[in-house]
């Protein structure tokens, strides 16, 4: 990660790091598969680099000796930054390789990030002109609900929009296959900053909401590369890693995207131009469609990963 990302990462990671271990949870993720994978990407996951999976983990791994024993990596600053891995360098302006665990950001360097049971640890190289922190990523599902972070997985709120009821019965149904019960409230309840909510209406709905807030401001402020414009947020529009509109949606169309604020633990937002669109992104709520997806919109069927034209 490049110097500047860097600083305010380690500034971030120094009021924040205890409360996310120390945070209220339902207890160590034993839920779903145990191993441990790694994947490799860039362009915010357009191209797939390498991956690898590991049933077992010394007591003590941390993300950097898991890569290290896993690909040909390379350092810089003392070894606790990566610089390249498998020949891929992030030294390059504004690209650097940035990593994930369970969909969400690192706080810390990978040097002294811990590995838990079950972790998908994702690692990304692409352009971060318009944020150097995207707090959450969608594409490592059925992750953050099974095993949090730091070996501690919390509690789901489900936060639903009466105007998209069959919408948020599905997402329901989605967490109930994957073992993951969710308390159902009305959108605007306030369900505390310990547990995954997961909230789901039209952008009508949400954009009052805190998480709608963030989407508003662009992804510097959310890390999310789409945003809603016109009378009642009818047009989807979707950004490139420069922030720019790239592709504009009308009706039907739908969005799942993940952001988080501070010590928070992620919101994720199943949103649409409409309740048609909220129902296409509850619909591809699953994890062969949001794998190695930053975020993902949706449209008549057809897939569409976010940001768009991903710089390789």
């Amino acid at each position: 990660m490049v110097p500047r990302a860097r600083t305010a990462l380690a500034a971030l990671a120094a009021a924040v790091a205890l409360p996310l271990l120390a945070g209220c949870g339902l207890g160590p993720g034993g839920h779903g598969p145990t191993n441990v994978t790694v994947t490799v990407t860039r362009g915010f996951g357009a191209t797939p680099v390498a991956s690898a999976t590991r049933s077992r983990v010394p007591g003590s791994e941390t993300v950097m000796r898991m890569l290290e024993r896993s690909f040909h990596v390379s350092t810089r600053y003392g070894g606790g930054f990566v610089e390249s891995i498998g020949g891929l360098s992030g030294t390059a302006a504004r690209r650097d390789w940035f990593y994930y665990v369970n969909g969400v950001q690192a706080t810390l360097g990978a040097a002294g990030t811990g590995v838990h049971r079950g972790d998908r640890v994702w690692w990304d190289l692409h352009d971060w002109t318009a944020t150097d922190s995207i707090p959450a990523v969608v594409g490592s599902f059925p992750e953050p609900f099974l095993h949090g972070t730091g070996g501690r997985r919390w509690p789901t709120t489900l936060a639903c929009a009466t105007d998209t009821a069959p919408a948020c019965a599905k997402v329901a149904s989605e967490l109930k296959a994957i073992g993951v019960p969710a308390a159902t409230q009305t959108i605007g309840s306030a369900s505390g900053t310990d547990s995954i909510a997961v909230v789901v209406g039209t952008w009508r709905d949400v954009r009052g909401e805190l998480a709608g807030t963030l989407i508003a401001h662009g992804p510097a402020a959310s890390g999310i590369y789409a945003r809603f414009a016109g009378p009642d947020g009818g047009t989807l529009e979707l950004l490139d890693p420069a922030g720019r509109v790239a592709r504009s949606l009308g009706a039907g169309a739908g969005l799942i995207a993940a952001t988080s604020q501070s010590s928070a633990a992620p919101t994720w937002l199943i949103i649409g131009t409409d309740p048609a669109g909220v129902g296409a992104a509850a619909a591809a709520l699953t994890a062969s469609r949001l794998r190695d997806h930053f975020a993902l919109a949706v449209q008549d069927g057809r897939d569409m990963p976010v940001p768009l034209k991903a710089a390789s």
